[in-house]
């Protein structure tokens, strides 16, 4: 067995780990049932979105973690439209929480594009700009799951106070709110998060 698959088993049988991930009540039965699958995509299946965090700070450490695997991740052309905002002070959560909720994390990443900066395909003038950051913002709440981190992917904020409270993202668009920490004891995914369509409706075999 290799290292890197001893690592990931170890990982997993920790079971208070799992319940920070995922608090799934039948988290033994899952894994029996996806026996097999990669590291990767038992991390995809048992990543949620975690809505109340502890009060424990992130490290600088897992703050430069999360940025990395978001600078990394591929933009249209690599054209690199995006930026982040990682917001750890009290001065800046203060900011940030005066205009959106944030779920008591102790940290918000917020990301933003240039949308003149992005790749723009020739046939129908689409911008990709946020696709990018979408792809940008997958790789940041994957990798904070990877920590054993909680995260919430916020669109639903208004973009107006948003700019007003932060005029450092002046010529920005922002296009998602981050809330990243530590998941509190009583987390846990929403009822709806195992609802999945069935593959064959889901993907077609050409």
């Amino acid at each position: 067995m290799s290292k890197k698959r001893k690592t990931f088993l170890h990982r997993i049988s920790d079971l208070t780990r799992i319940h920070h991930r995922a608090a799934f009540a039948d988290v033994q039965q899952r894994i029996s049932e996806h026996q097999g699958e990669t590291p990767f995509l038992t991390l995809a299946r048992n990543r949620y979105s975690c809505r109340s965090f502890s009060d424990n700070a992130l490290t600088a450490k897992e703050i430069n973690s999360l940025l990395e695997a978001a600078r990394v991740a591929p933009t249209a052309a690599n054209r690199q439209p995006v930026h982040i905002w990682a917001i750890c002070s009290e001065e800046g959560l203060a900011r940030i929480r005066a205009v959106h909720p944030t779920f008591g994390a102790p940290a918000v990443l917020m990301i933003g594009v240039k949308p003149e900066a992005a790749w723009v395909r020739s046939y129908d003038g689409k911008n990709e700009a946020a696709t990018d950051a979408a792809i940008t913002g997958t790789h940041l709440i994957l990798q904070a799951a990877d920590l054993g981190l909680g995260s919430v992917w916020i669109g639903a904020f208004d973009p107006v106070k948003v700019r007003e409270a932060f005029p450092e993202t002046e010529g920005f668009e922002i296009t998602a709110l981050f809330a990243v920490g530590h998941p509190s004891a009583d987390a846990s995914p929403n009822p709806r998060h195992t609802e999945r369509q069935p593959m064959e409706s889901f993907a077609t075999k050409l």
